[in-house]
């Protein structure tokens, strides 16, 4: 018996040990960003990259957010930072609501050659960015919706209406047949029944595409660099602006710090609801 228990102990140390081990592995790179980004240039030439900064300076962070670029890029990370932030909240919820409602559709609302449909819908998950850029440029430039954050919000709908029209399908499939028609007997609509029932159900499926889209669209560099220019570009182009246009001495300190001011609210996002992905992802997959 106390054989077998110092066997289990030991698995399990060792198991701990190598979950550590990786947790560190993933954790040095930005361990790496956060020190440099509070140290002077001539600490980075010549200190231990590992080292932590021997003295603490925020000047780089405020150059990052607001300092002024050279050629065409605008100031600083800030106005990049807000065009982002116009473009992925409409887009989010916009694409989420879309998703839940053609989720119900497909789920509880079944017609003729819906599944057709719904495998049609599908393939969008699997088209390249690369392969819609060219009609999706034609049609933004039909609509003067060209080099605009309304432009960028309409292509990221488009886009991610597929992915969250699957997750919420799969989910509603879980919820039981015999609710739905209780409510149809009861004389509840199409509409009512999708607003007083489905959606206050739909919590953890919410949270899951949300946080897929918000990252999906926060990150994206492709379309921001197509679609966008000027003062409509988002915060991953406003970040390779910022590096490859620097003149001069490479001021790796503030381009760390403008990294991440450029992936905080995605970490933030994870690191409040990151706990309910998971959940929301498996909540649907019995039926799924």
């Amino acid at each position: 018996m106390n054989h077998t228990r110092r066997k289990i102990t030991l698995g399990r140390c060792v198991l701990y040990l190598l979950l550590v081990l990786f947790a560190l592995y993933y954790i040095a790179p930005l361990y790496v960003m956060l020190s440099t980004s509070f140290k002077s240039l001539d600490e980075i030439r010549h200190g231990n990259l590992l080292a932590l900064p021997h003295t603490w300076s925020t000047v780089s962070w405020g150059k990052a957010w607001s300092s002024a670029c050279t050629g065409i890029t605008c100031e600083g990370m800030r106005p990049f930072f807000w065009n982002s932030i116009k473009m992925v909240i409409p887009a989010v919820v916009i694409s989420t609501f879309v998703g839940a409602f053609n989720g119900y559709v497909f789920a509880h609302w079944r017609f003729r050659n819906s599944e057709i449909l719904f495998t049609a819908l599908l393939v969008g998950c699997f088209i390249p960015f690369q392969v819609v850029i060219l009609p999706m440029a034609r049609v933004l430039g039909e609509f003067g919706l060209a080099n605009t954050t309304a432009g960028l919000v309409f292509v990221h709908v488009v886009y991610g209406t597929a992915f969250t029209t699957l997750f919420f399908r799969n989910y509603y499939v879980s919820v039981p047949e015999e609710l739905i028609k209780a409510a149809r007997i009861d004389g509840a609509g199409f509409f009512l029944i999708f607003r007083k029932i489905v959606l206050p159900i739909s919590g953890p499926i919410l949270v899951v595409c949300i946080i897929w889209q918000f990252t999906q669209i926060w990150n994206d560099f492709l379309f921001g660099v197509v679609f966008a220019s000027g003062e409509s570009q988002p915060i991953t182009v406003g970040l390779n602006n910022l590096v490859n246009t620097s003149t001069g001495v490479k001021e790796y300190n503030v381009n760390m710090a403008a990294a991440i001011i450029a992936a905080l609210p995605t970490l933030l996002v994870y690191l409040v609801a990151g706990r309910f992905f998971v959940r929301g992802l498996t909540a649907g997959a019995v039926k799924g």
